[in-house]
């Protein structure tokens, strides 16, 4: 890595040059973000996960940047083109596209009208265009490169042709590209409108059917809702400034007055602009734009996914876990406090009165057998039914029954790993069990999925796969580390995202368990084949071993720190186990005598804290949630009800809440907090329990109007004979949408806007269907 690069990551990112460079350092050696912010906090000055990954991943695209200058530099050298100017300026090249714009003139192309135009002869026809002495004349010049032998039939094609060689010089020039770039960013405009006979096709993008919007201030979410309607050939967009704009700010780069020749480069210029650099812009503008939308809906989806895996855990208990069903009736399992699977069978409390009886007396029997100690019920099809019954049983009160979100239970059910978990058990089996651990351990049980069928982002599948891959791994391996992985019962895949270990190594540690039992130690890890000091020193601190060889093994206290706090308890004249057992110990600890040129007081105060709750998990206490008793079906529903809620799904326009009717409610950005608001997850979380007020039912389309305002207006009746539907809060239509302004010609959105609404559920599957 070029270290000019650690001054620029520094300012960039306000931090010392020093710390970028020991990041950069330690990275290099092959450390994991998660072990670098942990445990080399001196030598990164305590940076912490957030400020080490974009050190990381601004590095990569340092990198990249320098290969694509020395693929540029290669190029020009071959063709003999690289003059000490341009050489100059490709190594003083901050950006790709600074890279690009210096490159455009000389990269190699497909046969242009120029190129036509310059073996046709008219060359040197365009050079005296381009010098515009005012008293030259165009026709009498152009005159002198008749050759019909070469298709230049007369003066006006000459002219022509010259033209074309000039406004390819135009298109080509760096300045002009770097200003132009300018105005498509600060002025251009999405429009988008519907295609021809699409409108019933295309119904769900009726609010894009003729909009307009600032592309500097275009919402993520709509944006890609633009792009998708356009992938699906109903929509037809254009970004753009003002043509007028565009051709004021170029015309003054290479028209000088208003002479005949002027002219005629002025005509080149305008051609220019509208054959080649506004395409060329519009195309690039799109991808930056793209880029822009993905990197914000990446952030919507990657917050709600760590709030989804650092869910409150019910922890080690005996469950029993039913996946509801009508028709079919509930798969109903067993499973012991380490997730075994003990019993299975199926109970149909919706049939009738007497298996209602029959089913209520097996879940009692299956109850004080099993020692059971809470229910899981998923929420998909026949959830609520399937949870009145059980409360119905007089079943006792400390007894929790928890519905559970079962949101990619069914993927998981089918899958490869549910497959090598129950070879001998059909899907339904996999779901409930899946249903059942995930009360228990959320992160644990959904780290065996995809994060993109988990179902708490928007427009997942229109943004760049790699960039979402790469973040959404990142945060599984940030909550996989940041609440540690008990070694001996921990799953394959819940071990390959612990800090250093992957794919490889986990099957191997399981491998090594099944063969040789649990671990007894850290220190046991070192036996597994192929995982070698450097994995060992990344994984170690991660990992749980209860009960373990030696009293700090249950703890995140690395094993490389174990020999001062055997110093700290040889100079208090006790043991460790004592150090952890006794509080006044702890009290009398001067870390400063234990500073050291490799362990400062970071790590010695982490040491500390790990001494009194060894091994504590970070995430938050469990706590029983129900929704009102009652109201199980969108029939129920009434404008004005107060009802208790989950947040399922928090988007750039609002949030979904599960109210307990099988289907998601929407609280419009607007309605999510008394103040205003710009970013709803300033408002909400995923998991967060909030209390919700129905504002509209709309049976017919399935969809959930709510409020978590203190006071909000409910909306007005409809009018008698209106076809437009009710009054939403403040009047027939919502807030403008960002850049909107009256008189713009732009389309006002109601809100909640109608494709948000659709987009979002579509993706999250609101319409739930269960396993």
């Amino acid at each position: 890595m070029n270290e000019i690069y650690f001054a620029r990551l520094a300012a960039e990112l306000q931090i010392h040059e020093r710390q970028v460079a020991a990041t950069a350092h330690l990275l290099g050696e092959g450390a994991t973000v998660p072990f670098i912010a942990r445990y080399r906090k001196e030598v990164t000055g305590q940076l912490d996960e957030v400020v080490i990954t974009a050190v990381r991943d601004r590095l990569a695209a340092l990198v990249e940047l320098d290969a694509r200058r020395e693929a540029i530099r290669k190029s020009l050298v071959e063709r003999n083109l690289l003059t000490e100017a341009l050489k100059a300026g490709i190594d003083q090249a901050d950006s790709l596209t600074a890279l690009e714009d210096l490159y455009a003139p000389y990269r190699p192309k497909r046969r242009t009208r120029a190129m036509i135009a310059q073996e046709a002869g008219l060359g040197p026809l365009a050079e005296i265009l381009f010098a515009q002495v005012p008293t030259t004349d165009p026709a009498a010049e152009a005159a002198r490169f008749i050759a019909p032998d070469k298709g230049v039939a007369d003066a006006n094609a000459a002219l022509a042709g010259a033209r074309d060689i000039v406004a390819e010089r135009v298109s080509d020039d760096a300045t002009a590209r770097g200003q132009l770039r300018e105005l498509y960013r600060t002025q251009a405009t999405v429009r988008s409108k519907v295609l021809t006979e699409k409108q019933t096709e295309g119904a769900k993008y009726k609010d894009y059917f003729e909009w307009s919007e600032p592309v500097a201030t275009i919402p993520s979410h709509r944006l890609l809702a633009i792009r998708r309607g356009e992938t699906e050939g109903v929509l037809l967009c254009r970004i753009n400034p003002p043509e007028e704009a565009a051709l004021a700010l170029l015309e003054p780069l290479f028209v000088r007055g208003a002479s005949p020749v002027a002219e005629q480069v002025r005509l080149a210029v305008k051609d220019a602009y509208k054959r080649l650099l506004g395409f060329a812009l519009e195309a690039e503008l799109r991808m930056e734009s793209k880029k822009k939308a993905d990197a914000e809906a990446i952030r919507v989806f990657a917050d709600n996914l760590r709030e989804l895996l650092l869910a409150a855990p019910l922890g080690r208990k005996n469950v029993l876990a039913i996946d509801p069903g009508f028709r079919t009736g509930c798969k109903a399992v067993v499973l012991d406090r380490q997730g075994k699977l003990l019993h299975q069978d199926v109970i149909y409390p919706t049939h009738s009165d007497a298996r209602s009886r029959e089913a209520g007396e097996v879940v009692k029997r299956w109850v004080a057998h099993y020692q059971i100690e809470a229910i899981a019920i998923g929420n998909g099809t026949a959830g609520r039914e399937t949870e009145t019954f059980f409360r119905s049983l007089g079943l006792p009160k400390e007894l929790p029954i928890v519905m559970v979100n079962e949101s990619g239970a069914s993927i998981y059910s089918a899958s490869e790993v549910a497959r090598a978990e129950f070879p001998d058990q059909d899907i339904t089996v996999r779901g409930a069990v899946s249903i059942g651990r995930r009360l228990m351990d959320p992160l644990a049980e959904l780290v065996k999925l995809d994060p993109k069928s988990i179902g708490v982002g928007q427009y997942q599948h229109d943004v760049d796969a790699g960039a979402l891959k790469r973040s959404l791994d990142d945060v599984v391996v940030s909550c996989v580390n940041r609440v540690g992985v008990e070694l001996n019962t921990a799953s394959e895949q819940l071990l390959s995202y612990v800090s250093g270990i992957g794919p490889v190594l986990a099957a191997g540690i399981i491998k090594h368990r099944d063969q040789h039992g649990p671990f007894r130690s850290r220190a046991d890890l070192k036996e597994v084949a192929r995982l070698g000091p450097k994995a060992f020193e990344q994984c170690a601190g991660f990992l749980r071993v209860r009960d373990g060889a030696h009293p700090l093994d249950g703890s995140a206290v690395h094993p490389e720190s174990y020999q001062w706090v055997d110093v700290i308890a040889q100079d208090l004249k006790c043991g460790v186990a004592d150090l952890l057992r006794d509080a006044s110990l702890r009290a009398r600890i001067q870390l400063t005598k234990y500073v050291t040129e490799t362990v400062g007081l970071p790590t010695l105060q982490d040491i500390v804290a790990e001494l009194a709750k060894p091994g504590r998990d970070p995430r938050r206490q469990f706590e029983v949630f129900s929704f009102t008793d009652g109201v199980n079906q969108m029939s129920d529903l009434k404008p004005g009800m107060k009802l208790p809620g989950i947040v399922t799904n928090v988007t750039a326009f609002g949030a979904f809440i599960d109210i307990g009717v099988h289907q998601d409610g929407l609280a419009h950005v607007s309605q999510l907090a008394d103040k205003f608001i710009k970013d709803p997850a300033e408002a909400v979380k995923v998991g967060q329990r909030v209390q919700a007020t129905v504002l509209e039912v709309d049976l017919e389309r399935k969809r959930i109007s709510l409020s978590l305002r203190a006071k909000p207006q409910l909306p007005a009746a409809r009018p008698a004979g209106s076809d437009r539907g009710p009054v939403r809060p403040g009047g027939p239509v919502g807030p403008r949408p960002p850049g909107g302004r009256p008189g713009s010609g732009q389309r006002m959105m109601e809100e909640p806007p109608t494709l948000d609404w659709f987009s979002a559920a579509l993706e999250k599957g609101q319409k739930r269907t269960g396993s």
